[in-house]
């Protein structure tokens, strides 16, 4: 595959390694598995929904052939799933040598308003989708000494929003894990992130779906949203804006790089 494939040009050091991606069957996970395929990887999705995953296997397989994609339908958060994915992507190509930890998506709650239960549900997502598919794969990512791990996280875990308290806090969590774990799984396996702002996604387009404004067309409404954020780049990111760095941090390229993030927020971000 070339530049010509609309990809990253095959230079990144990962023409047949094997890539799990979770959350791989829509947006930035699905928009990654795309970037990993054409820089020449073999790659396993998984999800939860097994239409949505069935859907995007197939994309996949129309991209770069049966051979080269497995889909596994898995709940992160449930260990025994997550073995299980492991062991289908050990029986497919006899290793891993990239984990991009992609599940999750937020929570829209104040302090006021997030129960008991509320905190727990969060809490156990935002962390173990990152701590059951760690666990399962740390020693076959390590096997070769050049393992890779690269969780997708949010700006939210740096400049947390009031109305999404209990989100901000359990990713603000998550990143001081990754950073433990940069050190602990060093030299073996690298430990990166990167922290997204606002990206296109089908939360999105339920948010247009019951705006206030029914003047605006889509995409104005996205530049509308922009503009009031004060994107400093006029629009909201799309998932392969995201999936490019995931690539980045996975490859070879960032061979000396651990314990990393990399902000995909358009300048959102206030933070130094």
């Amino acid at each position: 595959m070339s530049e010509d494939d609309g990809g990253i040009p095959m230079n990144m050091g990962l023409n047949d390694r094997v890539a799990v991606v979770t959350g791989g069957s829509s947006g930035i996970g699905l928009a990654t598995a795309r970037e990993l395929l054409r820089n020449g990887a073999y790659v396993a999705i998984c999800g939860r929904d097994a239409n949505r995953l069935a859907h995007a296997h197939a994309e996949l397989v129309g991209l770069a052939g049966a051979g080269r994609v497995l889909a596994v339908q898995c709940d992160v958060l449930e260990s025994g799933q997550v073995q299980a994915l492991h062991d289908a992507v050990m029986a497919w190509r006899g290793g891993c040598h990239l984990l991009v930890n992609n599940a999750g998506q937020g929570r829209v709650s104040t302090f006021a308003d997030t129960d008991d239960a509320g905190w727990r549900e969060e809490l156990d997502l935002k962390f173990f989708s990152q701590i059951n598919t760690i666990r399962a794969f740390r020693k076959t990512l390590s096997h070769d000494g050049a393992g890779a791990i690269v969780a997708v996280n949010s700006l939210l875990a740096y400049q947390p929003e009031p109305h999404m308290v209990c989100t901000s806090a359990a990713r603000a969590g998550v990143q001081n894990l990754l950073k433990s774990l940069a050190c602990e799984l060093a030299p073996a396996i690298r430990v990166n992130s990167v922290v997204v702002g606002l990206i296109e996604s089908g939360q999105w387009r339920r948010r247009f779906e019951v705006r206030a404004n029914r003047n605006l067309g889509y995409d104005a409404w996205l530049a509308d949203v922009a503009a009031r954020r004060t994107i400093p780049l006029g629009r909201l990111g799309k998932p392969e804006d995201v999936a490019q760095a995931i690539v980045f941090l996975g490859s070879s390229a960032a061979h000396y790089i651990t314990g990393a993030r990399i902000e995909v927020s358009g300048g959102l971000s206030r933070q130094i």
